[in-house]
């Protein structure tokens, strides 16, 4: 098993945001008790690859989740101190960041941390680790695919390999999956992109024991393992699948359009274009894996920054 690392709950609320390249997530409790988990999907990263920038439209829907989420905090009395509002890699990228970076603090009242991917990574891996409640044999590699990014982790206790390597459902679907469905050379160019990344990627995938998977795109990917007729985050979590059978999900899901992916129980609308992307990403990585198994965990970088306020 993973060594958990000992840390006394907060006796006091923290309010903990994760702001992505398709997702803004919100955790708000008195650690180890989560009192609020809230997601939007916004799609902050929308043409980010493209143009560079963040669009209007992007940060109008951003700042409205945004707004929502200053109510909650206030309505739980978080003060600004036990507030952290972490950006990753569209805000890392856009040419205009400094636009989201001043709606976030004129909404909020904190400062927004823009991290870089090695902190990402670093946060990502405390979250998945520190819940594990199923047999996850050292040294681990957590994966965290993203919309803009995806983080490879691989350690014990703590990280002693990461890496954020700039590949993410959003960005690749728009860089490559024109079609719907992609067609096959559609297909062999994202991954290709992928392999290429794995390629130059510093940690090494094949020496993990287990590999523990999070975020969206995992998640969404094991509940099509499941057959869920729902999306149900206590069936999901801790869930033990084998690799084998993640592969013929990916296939299954890339191979639908958007429509028959809307009409799954378990997919959120915010997710259905754009998840043939993030499956081929997670499939890319179980090749190169000498794992027959993959964990996974509904606790990822939102929980990791949670923790890290609570100290």
């Amino acid at each position: 098993m993973v060594e958990e690392v000992a840390l006394q709950p907060s006796r006091n609320p923290v309010a903990a945001i994760d702001c992505g390249t398709n997702t803004i997530k919100l955790l708000i409790g008195a650690l180890p008790d989560v009192a609020v988990r809230e997601m939007r999907i916004v799609r902050l990263g929308q043409d980010l690859d493209r143009t560079g920038r963040i669009a209007d439209e992007a940060l109008e829907r951003s700042f409205a989740a945004i707004d929502e989420y200053a109510e909650l905090v206030r309505a739980h009395d978080v003060p600004p101190e036990r507030v952290r509002f972490v950006a990753t890699s569209a805000t890392r990228d856009a040419a205009n960041a400094e636009a989201f970076v001043s709606g976030v603090r004129a909404r909020l009242g904190v400062e927004p941390e823009v991290v870089t991917g090695a902190e990402e990574a670093a946060l990502a891996f405390g979250g998945a680790v520190r819940n594990l409640r199923v047999p996850a044999p050292a040294p681990v590699l957590v994966v965290d695919i993203g919309g803009g990014s995806t983080e490879l982790i691989l350690g014990r206790s703590d990280p002693e390999q990461a890496h954020s390597m700039d590949i993410g459902s959003v960005r690749l679907h728009e860089r490559h999956l024109a079609s719907d469905p992609p067609t096959p050379d559609q297909v062999a160019a994202c991954l290709a992109d992928v392999d290429a990344h794995l390629d130059a990627c510093p940690v090494d995938v094949a020496a993990a024991a287990s590999v523990v998977g999070v975020a969206g795109t995992v998640t969404t990917v094991a509940a099509a393992v499941l057959d869920l007729p729902a999306y149900d985050r206590e069936v999901l979590d801790q869930s033990v699948l084998a690799v084998a059978d993640v592969h013929a999900a990916v296939d299954r899901l890339v191979a639908m359009t958007h429509d028959e992916r809307r009409t799954l129980g378990f997919m959120h609308p915010g997710r259905a274009d754009v998840i043939d992307a993030g499956a081929l990403i997670l499939s890319a990585v179980l090749r190169r894996a000498r794992v027959e198994t993959l964990v996974v965990s509904e606790s990822d970088i939102l929980d990791g920054i949670a923790w890290s306020i609570g100290r």
